[in-house]
């Protein structure tokens, strides 16, 4: 990995999950927008939000399904990933930007927001041949 990135922020909307047909055959993609913000203290001492930065965020396979199942707008994520840089059209204006997103290996769900869990039962297990 070239640019490591760690990073907690909140879904600025649902994960969209795509099927991809790619040369070696179909591939799965979830996208979602994540506001990575900075906090800091004011004058008085209190805790405020004094930055951040929107980052368009990319996981694929069976993670990108589990996002797309379990992830919704305004969760609280933390993701690990590479942090890659690419020249894009603005679809107004015709001129070329450079756009910075983030390949996930993984998003974490983190639990400051979350009211309940079920989990779902254990999968049974056949017994080995002896």
């Amino acid at each position: 990995m070239q640019n490591m990135f760690i990073g907690k922020g909140n879904l600025g909307s649902s994960p969209e999950l795509k099927r991809i047909n790619g040369k070696n055959g179909e591939f799965v993609v979830a996208t979602m927008r994540v506001m990575f913000a900075r906090w800091g203290q004011n004058d008085a001492g209190d805790l405020e939000q004094v930055g951040g930065f929107w980052r368009e965020v990319e996981i694929y396979g069976e993670k990108a399904e589990a996002c797309a199942k379990h992830l919704r707008k305004g969760a609280r994520v933390l993701v690990l990933g590479e942090e890659r840089d690419f020249m894009a059209t603005d679809k107004e204006t015709g001129e070329e930007m450079q756009v910075i997103k983030i390949v996930a290996d993984d998003v974490a769900l983190q639990l400051s927001r979350i009211e309940s869990i079920t989990f779902a039962p254990a999968r049974s297990r056949e017994e080995a041949p002896a």
